[in-house]
């Protein structure tokens, strides 16, 4: 009896002494790192919930004062945390193992679309504005901005494989403007008292010419206006005007009024022209419209576009 008594108590201690072991929580190896997360010394649960911790975390980007941060699930992103944490808990100490990083490219590609429209800024051309006293007054020019949507999907897909998390910013472009003021173009600005036109390459002076303007029962109008319509060898049609009643079209040919080029303006009815009639320049003569000797209509043709701006004062 006090054989078995003591064999009973050896057990009992024996097993107090085996549960240790035998109970033991398996933990990763000192020094391994998943990714750029340290989890040497933790067990699987742990090791999980810091991984998920450090994946979640915002990628924060900038602009200005603008902080926007872009959480990786609105990228459709997400990472292989159990399969990096089972192979680190067979790493020896001190090893990296990487971390698994999927993403969806339309998702990226959508956010990156968005940021695209909120960034974007168009560019401001140059443009006329009126005659000064001595030169023409153009605007300057303004460069706008759009967001390099490559470079920012690249940019991100790497942070979100790297885990990269620092600020990042959003990469953009200027967007040049299609007018500039060093650029501008032709001005024509006409002075009706004095039946001048000045042609103009932004604020350079480039030629004067004496013209025809309107007499006092048809003045020529005054104000702003641009060339839209340009004809060579035009026809002449009567306008629906009382001086015109009656009178028929006049086909291409050297006794056309509007010799062989038409600048037609925005002022309905108004354009710039040739005219056989030479002895009228220098005078108010016409019937609003602005005329050229043939020749210098016909230069002056070759100068301008489509747009070109018409100050008349």
């Amino acid at each position: 009896m006090k054989k078995a008594a003591v064999a009973a108590v050896l057990a009992v201690a024996l097993a107090f002494a085996a549960a240790p072991s035998a109970q033991r929580m398996v933990v990763v190896e000192p020094g391994v790192v998943v990714g750029d997360v340290r989890i040497g010394g933790l067990a699987s649960e742990p090791a999980h919930a810091k991984l998920e911790r450090s994946f979640d975390r915002p990628i924060v980007l900038f602009r200005g004062g603008d902080r926007i941060p872009v959480r990786p699930s609105r990228l459709g992103a997400g990472a292989a945390i159990n399969r990096a944490i089972a192979r680190a808990l067979h790493a020896r100490p001190g090893a990296k193992v990487p971390l698994e990083v999927r993403y969806d490219e339309k998702h990226v590609s959508s956010f990156v679309s968005w940021l695209s429209r909120r960034y974007y800024r168009d560019p401001v051309d140059a443009h006329f504005v009126a005659m000064g006293a001595t030169a023409p007054v153009i605007t300057d020019e303004k460069s706008g901005v759009a967001v390099r949507t490559g470079a920012m999907r690249r940019m991100l897909e790497r942070a979100l494989v790297v885990g990269i998390r620092a600020q990042l910013p959003v990469l953009v472009r200027p967007v040049q403007p299609s007018v500039t003021k060093a650029g501008f173009g032709p001005v024509i600005s006409i002075v009706r008292g004095a039946n001048t036109l000045t042609l103009w390459d932004g604020t350079r002076r480039v030629r004067n010419f004496r013209v025809a303007t309107g007499r006092a029962e048809y003045p020529t109008p005054s104000g702003v206006y641009s060339v839209v319509d340009m004809q060579q060898n035009p026809w002449w049609r009567p306008p629906d005007s009382e001086w015109a009643r009656g009178l028929k079209p006049i086909p291409p040919g050297p006794g056309n009024p509007l010799g062989t080029r038409w600048m037609g303006l925005s002022a309905p009815g108004v354009g710039i022209h040739g005219t056989p009639d030479a002895a009228s320049i220098g005078y108010s003569a016409s019937h609003g419209c602005i005329r050229m000797q043939i020749p210098d209509a016909e230069w002056l043709f070759t100068q301008v576009r489509i747009g070109t701006p018409v100050a008349i004062a």
